[in-house]
Order: structure tokens, then C-alpha cells, then sequence
């Protein structure tokens, strides 16, 4: 069982929301559309579903053209970020509404909505009307509802947006275990890497209608193909600099006044300018290595979390963001001081390609 888009776009009024996107998604995958908002996660999955049609391209289901079929002919499910539910209906007849529409004998319709309650941890519930559950249950109900019918493409549309932490935690380590046991093509949007990284399986990074990497997930976050993909596969936005390679030197900034040995992949690479990328959890105002280096700063904003700290720092020109643990309250406008370890260092060429992987990115590939 394979869905696969050949070329597909979508325009509106003349302005393009999917530029042109070719994906191959096998059965029993988990499916991450990462981007920000207005990225197109939506507009992707409206179209793999057929709630829209492609301007260009085909979308091809096990070998069929289903183009032009219609969404209720096609076996897909979707959940939406908001709590569909009927209000009047018990539990037992939300999930049973779909195949009492499909009209299915009885005693199948009983087995299947017992058997997606277990797997959904509802059978206690089934009694109750949404509106007597919890917020986390209520999309509980919603999932089951998707998945009782069998659907072969599961798709859900940031489902954990409107709930709280706990429970976004709860069901983010549920879901892989309902995907495992469902067998179905699973297309899961989302706008936060920390949830891909959770889901694993395979993610797509959208960026203003384009996809800009499909691949496996921990592949896709360690080696990100361009900056795009760097960036909307790190939270905050990976961190940019400039750098210059002469020899086996590495130099950092407009000044060029902080350098390093290159190692890894850099090493090799051709003398000349580039793009130095690392993200914002590698910052660290203390030394933890003993290559790390130094950049002289200086702090514009601090965000105490909790127990972690965002700063917000310049270095000349360049504004970057770290995340430190700890309280750290500094004073804006105050010199600090900032030390980064060359192995968490990405070299992007000056058109956004990814020219070397961080070392420690080389490291984890390897021993995967």
C-alpha cells in the first residue's frame, strides 16, 4: 500500500500554496509534516485526502490514478486540531458513526468500536458524552472515530495543538504505539520539531509551499539538506553565522576574529566563504569542552523559563538565540560572553546547501 504525489501544486487566485511536490509514503509509516504556519501542512494533506484538487500532478494510491475521486471513496481518515465530536452521542456512538453511515451489520459495527475503545484506552468511557470528558479523552474519541473505519491514510492535522501540556505529552507517546498497531499510512502536521523528534518515522520540512527534505526523521534533523531545512528543523530557528575556510582553518564572523581546526567533513572541503549554522541548545555561556569557542556578545533579551534561560544575543551584525539551563538574569545591553563547541558547527555553502554535517551529526549517522 503506497500513496504517492507526482508532481502535484496548488494555486488559488493566481498565488501558488503547494509548489510543485513528488512524495512516495508506504504503508505502516508514520509521516511528519513539519513547518511553521502557512507553511502548507494543510493544504498537503487537504490534497492527499481529495477535500482539494491539485492544480498540476496526479496522486497515485497502490498503483491507481485517484486524482479526481471523491474524499468518500478513497478509505481516508483525518483529525483536526479541535475536538469534533458529537455532543449528544455517547462515546460508543461517536466511534460508531462512521460505519453506521458505511452501513455494517451490527455485530460488526459493536466488535470494531470495542476494539478501537481498547486500543484507545476508552472501554471504561463508552458510556459518556464528550462533553463529560477530559480534554485528552475528548481526542481520544476523535482519533477513534478516524480509525475505526479501517482507513488506509490517517491523517492528523496538529491534534494536540489545543490541549495542555500534560496531556500533549500523554498522547505524543500513545500515538506511535496506535500507528504500530493500526498498520495505516499515517500524515501527522505539526509545527514543533521536538514532536517529530518523538514520532519518529520519516518528516518532510515545509517552508512557504515547498517541501525542502522527506526522510527519516533523526536523518533529517542531523542532516538537514539546505538552511531551510536547518531552520525549520530547530526551535528557536537554527543560529547563522558567516565563516571563512583557509587551510585547516576555520574562521567565524564578520571580523573573522574567533577560528578553529576543521575536522570531519569540513576538512575536506574547498578553501573559501561560508555559512556557519548551530542551534540554539549548543550556545552555552560556561566552557564544556575543551575545543569549545568564544564570541564576545552582547545580551539584547533574556526569557527565563523555568529552569531553562533563552538569551538573545548580537555578535556584530548577527542576532542568535541560546538555550541555557539554569536562571541566568542579565542585564540587556550587558557584554557576555558565549562558548560553542566546533562539533555542533554545521558549514552551509553561500546558496544554502549544506556543504559538511556537524561532526557529532557525522558521529550519530555512523553509529546508527
Amino acid at each position: 500500500m503506497t500513496l504517492e504525489l507526482r508532481e502535484v501544486t496548488r494555486s488559488v487566485g493566481g498565488k501558488v500554496h503547494i509548489h510543485p511536490t513528488s512524495l512516495v509514503l508506504q504503508r505502516g509509516t508514520m509521516n511528519v509534516l513539519l513547518g511553521p504556519t502557512l507553511s502548507g501542512k494543510t493544504t498537503l494533506m487537504r490534497l492527499m485526502a481529495g477535500l482539494d484538487a491539485p492544480t498540476r500532478g496526479r496522486l497515485v494510491w497502490d498503483g491507481r490514478d485517484v486524482t479526481g475521486m471523491r474524499v468518500q471513496d478513497r478509505g481516508v481518515a483525518m483529525v483536526y486540531q479541535q475536538f469534533i465530536n458529537y455532543p449528544g452521542l455517547t462515546v460508543y456512538e461517536n466511534i460508531a458513526s462512521p460505519l453506521r453511515i458505511l452501513r455494517r451489520p451490527a455485530d460488526e459495527i459493536d466488535r470494531r468500536v470495542r476494539e478501537t475503545a481498547e486500543l484507545m484506552r476508552l472501554s471504561p468511557l463508552l458510556d459518556r458524552r464528550p462533553l463529560e470528558l477530559s480534554g485528552g479523552q475528548q481526542q481520544r474519541c476523535a482519533l477513534a472515530r478516524a480509525l475505526v473505519k479501517g482507513a488506509g491514510l490517517v491523517m492528523l492535522d496538529e491534534p494536540l495543538a489545543n490541549l495542555d501540556y500534560k496531556l500533549r505529552e500523554e498522547l505524543r507517546i500513545e500515538i506511535p504505539r496506535i500507528f504500530e498497531a493500526s498498520g495505516a499510512i499515517f500524515v501527522y502536521a505539526t509545527t514543533e520539531p521536538e514532536e517529530a523528534l518523538l514520532l519518529g518515522g520519516n518528516t518532510a520540512t515545509l517552508w512557504e509551499g515547498r517541501v525542502t527534505q522527506f526522510g527519516p526523521t533523526p536523518r533529517v534533523y542531523r542532516q538537514p539538506a539546505d538552511m531551510v531545512s536547518a531552520r525549520v528543523f530547530s526551535d528557536p530557528p537554527m543560529n547563522f553565522v558567516p565563516c571563512v575556510k583557509e587551510g585547516g582553518r576555520l574562521s567565524f564572523g564578520a571580523g573573522q576574529g574567533t577560528a578553529t581546526a576543521a575536522t570531519g567533513a569540513a576538512a575536506g572541503l574547498a578553501d573559501g566563504r561560508y555559512v556557519a549554522g548551530f542551534r540554539a541548545n549548543h550556545l552555552e555561556l560556561r566552557r564544556h569542552a575543551a575545543a569549545a569557542m568564544e564570541f564576545g556578545c552582547r545580551l539584547a533579551v533574556t526569557e527565563i523559563t523555568g529552569s531553562e534561560t533563552f538569551l538573545h544575543v548580537d555578535h556584530g551584525p548577527d542576532r542568535w538565540v541560546g538555550l541555557v539551563h539554569g536562571v541566568h538574569d542579565l542585564a540587556p545591553g550587558s557584554a557576555v560572553g558565549v562558548w560553542l563547541d566546533p562539533a555542533h558547527v554545521y558549514l552551509f555553502h553561500p546558496d544554502g546547501r549544506l556543504a559538511a554535517p556537524a561532526p557529532y551529526a557525522q558521529d550519530a549517522e555512523r553509529a546508527a
